[in-house]
């Protein structure tokens, strides 16, 4: 069965505590609490000899904080961090020592950090990919654009709430014989990269860092691209994705209890046994909330599916959700596609809708 996987659930994303926003000098957390990152890549590394990190947390509120519990993800992280009160304007630290004994693969471990000043935790990410031997260069980073090599094109940003950004970098390599000079053009909206230019010497990396930053114009799932541009030569876009949907932390019960409520009569539409042309698959709702019911967009991985324009449906009314499937862009066999809705209450911010069917 060919299946498309659910928009969520394919990457693991970063978490954080309430909204963030990256400021010249970290990422600021509620306006209570600055961290230099929230990720730390080490890169590739040799298996076997353990590995550390360490976090800069930043009091940037009036009060003084203590960071009162750190949670590893797994037993082959060991975890420290700063036990005493931290005051206004000062800093403690959150340092994890991996074990780096699993095996020669990828790794990416999370810690969750319980603060005394934010409501929810806040979880940090290290990551890397362990190696029994050394590679090459250009192994290590196996898509080349000319002198330019990269692990990846795609990058996931993943999942963020409306007021809030998401940072990130990648590793990019000199693999050519000569000094590169390499920056980056044609940056989409709401994008930021740091540094714009930079000068790799032969056999050399760089960190190039990314910031997205949501934006009302645009929810669920958006692409944003920069291009490389080496010696003066454009290359290939690197791309990156970001999930946005609307941020409900600062809603008061009352302001979830008069939310919308849509209500489906069913999930999944089954079309049956289809063989070519073009297909309609129609689901029923019901908004039993107090509150009108607005979609902010639907999104599908597949395009052979769109989605007919979704009026709001006030409190107590019943409205519909149309996408047509065009058979013919359809592979032959069986087929769950998947339709995600985001929207404006916090019962059900995302909503998955399958068209089943197959195709002879």
């Amino acid at each position: 069965m060919r299946k498309i996987a659910t928009l969520l659930c394919a990457i693991l994303t970063i978490g954080m505590a309430g909204q963030t926003r990256s400021s010249s000098s970290g990422i600021s957390i509620d306006g209570k609490v600055e961290l230099d990152k929230n990720v730390h890549d080490f890169g590739d590394v040799l298996l076997g000899t353990p590995i550390s990190c360490s976090f800069a947390v930043k009091n940037i509120s009036s009060e003084t904080m203590v960071i009162y519990n750190v949670a590893q993800s797994c037993g082959c992280t060991d975890v420290d961090w700063t036990r005493t009160d931290i005051a206004p304007g000062e800093s403690g630290t959150v340092k994890a020592t991996y074990t780096n004994d699993e095996g020669a693969y990828p790794f990416s471990k999370s810690l969750t950090v319980y603060i005394s000043s934010l409501p929810k935790p806040v979880v940090l990410r290290f990551r890397g990919t362990s190696r029994s031997e050394v590679l090459p260069l250009a192994q290590r980073y196996p898509v080349h654009l000319g002198s330019l090599a990269l692990k990846d094109r795609v990058f996931a940003a993943g999942n963020m709430g409306q007021g809030s950004q998401r940072t990130d970098a990648f590793t990019v390599a000199n693999i050519g014989k000569k000094t590169m000079e390499l920056s980056f053009e044609d940056i989409s909206d709401c994008l930021s990269v740091s540094p714009r230019r930079l000068t790799i010497p032969a056999g050399e990396t760089a960190r190039v860092s990314y910031t997205v930053t949501s934006s009302r114009e645009h929810w669920g799932k958006n692409w944003y691209c920069m291009t490389p541009v080496v010696g003066g030569t454009k290359m290939d876009k690197i791309e990156i994705w970001a999930f946005t949907k609307e941020d409900f932390s600062s809603w008061s019960k009352a302001d979830r209890d008069k939310a919308a409520e849509p209500v489906f009569e069913a999930s999944t539409a089954n079309l049956g046994v289809l063989r070519g042309g073009k297909a309609k698959a129609v689901f029923t709702l019901t908004n039993r909330g107090k509150s009108p019911l607005h979609i902010y967009k639907a999104d599908c991985e597949d395009p052979a599916v769109s989605v007919s324009d979704i009026k709001d449906v006030p409190a107590g009314g019943k409205g519909t959700i149309e996408a047509e499937v065009d058979v013919e862009r359809l592979e032959k066999g069986e087929f769950t596609l998947i339709v995600t809705l985001t929207t404006n209450t916090p019962l059900r911010p995302l909503i998955n809708l399958f068209i089943a069917g197959a195709k002879q």
